[in-house]
This record gives C-alpha cells, structure tokens and sequence, in this order.
C-alpha cells in the first residue's frame, strides 16, 4: 500500500509503532544487562528523576548519518540519548540521559546535537539542566562529526556557565570526550 492510500488512522499506527520500537532503546536483552549491574535504563533515570507525567521529549526519532564503517546498518534508537524537558517538585529543568543500552551511550555527532539543543534550550528559558552520564566516550565511527558534537556541548556548556545551573549524575561509565562535560 502507498503511502497516499494509507488512512490517517494507519499512519498513526504506524507513528505509535515506530515511537515504542524507539522507546525501547537497546533492547530488553540490554535493559537485563543494565538491571542486572544495578543500573537503571536512560529512560527509567528519567521518569525517577521527574515528576510523573511533566517528561516532553524532544528529538526522540534522530538518527545519525554515518554509512562507513558498516554503520549505514547500525540502528541507534534516538541515536542513544533521551533529551527533553520536565519538572521537579514543580519546577522546570532540561535534561539528556545517555543510554548505555545503545552502543554504550556513545557519543556521535546527533546524540552530542541533541544534548547541546537542550543545553540551549535551558539557556534560553533560564531553567536547570541535568546531564545524566552513562557513556563509554566519543563514537569513533563516526571521526571528525563525533568530535564536532562534542564541541557544541562544550560550547554550550560554557554559555550556561554561571548563568544556569548545570547538574551532572554520573550514573555508569564517563569516558573520553564525556569527562569534559560534567559539572
């Protein structure tokens, strides 16, 4: 069936289907794997950490663009990071929570885009950020782009500093690039 022929009630379905494959992360053979370290998932750190309900997320469906090193294959649910907004106890943050369930909470050139969108949203609303760490470092598939991103976290982090506070929970490995990050 074409995509014109589809109903809108299938091409919900399909957006629903697609948001939960994505919510799912590494997989629930990864999610054990966390659980049986004591570690809790990227998204369980989340929904611990605010108030129920309040999580919005922003760039859940990103996807990074590399196709050398047979990562044209590689599938990276909301390529390894959670970001988005919430409240705790009432009050506003903006957070990102690596998810070591995708390829170890590596960092590529989305995953570290994403992370610096957030910090800037937090900037331009004046509202805590939470970095939730659980990364094995740079995503080195991904070369110059991988290190590009981390530039824009750094730069990022660099104009919240002293104006927002910026929290960090080092919740699993911080390695690499990642160290630079934490407050």
């Amino acid at each position: 069936m074409s995509e014109k022929q589809k109903t809108m009630k299938e091409r919900i379905d399909e957006l629903r289907a697609r948001r939960a494959e994505v919510e799912a992360g590494g997989g629930e053979a990864r999610h054990a794997k966390q659980h049986e370290q004591g570690k809790l998932t990227a998204r369980e750190r989340v929904a611990s950490l605010v108030d129920e309900g309040s999580f919005e997320e922003l760039g859940l469906f990103a996807q990074h663009r590399t196709t050398l090193f047979g990562m044209d294959k590689a599938v990276m649910p909301a390529d390894g990071v959670v970001t988005g907004s919430g409240t705790v106890f009432g009050r506003p943050i903006h957070l990102a929570s690596q998810d070591f369930s995708v390829a170890g909470g590596s960092a590529g050139e989305m995953h570290s885009v994403k992370v610096a969108n957030a910090l800037n949203a937090a900037l331009r609303t004046g509202t805590p950020f939470v970095f939730i760490n659980d990364s094995g470092g740079a995503r080195v598939q991904e070369g110059i782009d991988s290190l590009s991103g981390y530039g824009k976290v750094f730069y990022q982090n660099v104009a919240l500093s002293g104006v927002v506070p910026q929290v960090s929970i080092i919740a699993g490995p911080c390695a690499g690039g990642a160290v630079y990050s934490p407050r």
